[in-house]
């Protein structure tokens, strides 16, 4: 089954933001393109809007003004349903509510070829559902596009109960024709996106209600350390708060409320405010003209240690002894079977988190998962009140020593990093050991959706495979809630190649 060819007229219902942007995507890549939206006069507006859209293309070079005038011939605002009876593909991005997409696509099926692809851009809602109002939902699929998706590349193409594999490949080609890159799913709850993103804002805002640091610290830390794009904090105020908590209720909800995906309170105390961000001029930050950003907590500066007793070979960070050595602080090697850890010259020990806390050792300070321990420029540090202070001078100034902010911040087991790529990984195994995508689509989905570093699968090859699971057992026993249970399939990948590794 190939891509529809580009002579085969596309239409959109609701020309909102998505709206307008799926039908530049498609008119740009030659198609004819129907506009249509049940308010007057609306269609036209997005119409105007869309040309505009289509000389700034031009303004900056990447649009010929031929392509433009040859692409603005080919849009056509439609004023009845019925003017869309010669679309071969009708892309729904009208409210996000199941009766009012189910009524429109039961009026599409009285209009269109019995042929017609049919789909939705739905983020929350079910494919399943919707398309269980349609005599025909064997042709009915999702075409989940990013905001703003003429420049977003990902697309998740998502099958419904009924859908026919010939409709959902189909619609994968078109979108890949349309230069997008389309990755495949099942008709699950948040799809893949959503679904698995979901811990990068739930651990973060888990972080702040332990009051273990601010939202300035957390989102420095998951930049500067983690490698993401944007701290949880600062991409919720983008997106808006109001849209980030209902997508997390709408998953949690579908998910028959479990406890992995369980809404933030401090989120909901700022939705119910009506601090919902940048749109708001207030959200987790103040965004008012004027109002200075807070900057994330940096310890003073601490001379390093003359030399650390290194025990074990740190695992993920083991980078860090040939890094410590380059600075000029001497590292003694010793093999022990009981852990991998720092030894620094008071006595107290350095440890890379792992899900327990600090208060249950003896002078012990935890430092975070980076995702490069040497490009990363920020390192959290973790203690109890009861761990030395002369340890917690000497881990700084250790890390100031390789050139590192130091971030301190609660006893909080998991601290920052290692917690949300713990989570991450496990929700991502879970997904494809339930079929809902393949690996090489998660991870796609992952890095090009919300711009993460590395793909959940690419993390869990670089930590090693048991690395998630152990990680999150830990957390497990300090909060046996179930929100840190490993997923039965992280637990099968982690014991049968620790298995495999035993008998070699």
């Amino acid at each position: 089954m190939t891509a529809l060819d580009l002579s085969s007229p596309v239409a959109v219902v609701g020309t909102g933001t998505m709206g307008q942007g799926i039908a530049q995507v498609a008119l740009v890549a030659g198609h004819p393109v129907r506009l249509y939206d049940a308010v007057p006069d609306r269609a036209r507006e997005a119409a105007a809007a869309i040309g505009a859209r289509l000389d700034r293309l031009v303004e900056k070079g990447r649009l010929t003004a031929a392509d433009r005038d040859a692409a603005r011939a080919r849009l056509r605002p439609a004023d009845d349903l019925a003017e869309l009876a010669d679309c071969a593909l009708v892309v729904e991005a009208v409210l996000e509510r199941l009766d009012v997409k189910q009524e429109l696509f039961r009026a599409l099926e009285d209009v269109v070829s019995p042929d017609c692809l049919l789909a939705t851009n739905t983020s929350s809602l079910s494919v399943t559902a919707i398309g269980g109002a349609l005599s025909h939902p064997g042709r009915f699929v999702g075409l989940h596009f990013f905001n703003p998706a003429p420049l977003l590349p990902l697309v998740e193409v998502v099958s419904g109960f009924a859908t026919d594999v010939t409709s959902a490949t189909r619609a994968y080609e078109t979108a890949r024709a349309w230069g997008k890159t389309p990755v495949a799913c099942a008709d699950t709850p948040g799809f893949i996106v959503n679904r698995i993103a979901r811990p990068f804002y739930a651990e973060a805002f888990a972080v702040y209600e332990a009051q273990a640091a601010d939202p300035a610290t957390i989102d420095a830390v998951l930049r500067e350390s983690g490698g993401f794009r944007m701290g949880a904090f600062e991409l919720t105020d983008l997106i808006g708060q109001d849209v980030n908590e209902s997508v997390t209720h709408s998953v949690w909800q579908s998910f028959f409320q479990d406890v992995r995906f369980t809404p933030s309170l401090a989120q909901r105390r700022l939705v119910e405010s009506g601090r919902l961000g940048r749109k708001t001029g207030r959200g987790w930050y103040d965004h008012r003209e004027g109002a200075e950003h807070p900057e994330p907590h940096s310890a003073e500066k601490r001379q390093p240690p003359a030399y650390v007793v290194a025990e074990g070979d740190l695992g993920p960070a083991s980078e860090l002894l040939a890094m410590i050595r380059e600075a000029g602080i001497q590292v003694r090697e010793e093999d022990e079977d009981n852990g991998s850890r720092l030894v620094l010259p008071g006595g107290g020990q350095l440890a890379l988190a792992d899900g327990q806390t600090s208060v249950e050792f003896r002078d012990v300070v935890y430092f975070d998962l980076a995702l490069d321990y040497r490009k990363a420029t920020r390192i959290a540090l973790s203690a109890s009140q009861d761990t030395g202070a002369r340890t917690v001078s000497e881990a700084t100034g250790l890390f100031q020593a390789l050139g590192k902010d130091v971030s301190l911040i609660g006893d909080v087991p998991g601290m920052i990093v290692a917690r949300t790529v713990a989570r991450i990984i496990d929700l991502a195994h879970d997904a494809v050991a339930k079929g809902v995508a393949t690996e090489e689509d998660v991870d796609t989905a992952m890095r090009l959706g919300v711009n993460y570093p590395l793909g959940p699968f690419e993390w869990s090859r670089r930590l090693g495979r048991t690395w998630a699971c152990s990680v999150l057992d830990d957390l497990h026993q300090r909060d046996p809630s179930g929100r840190y249970a490993p997923s039965l399939a992280l637990y099968r990948h982690s014991f049968a190649t620790e298995k495999r590794e035993g008998a070699s």
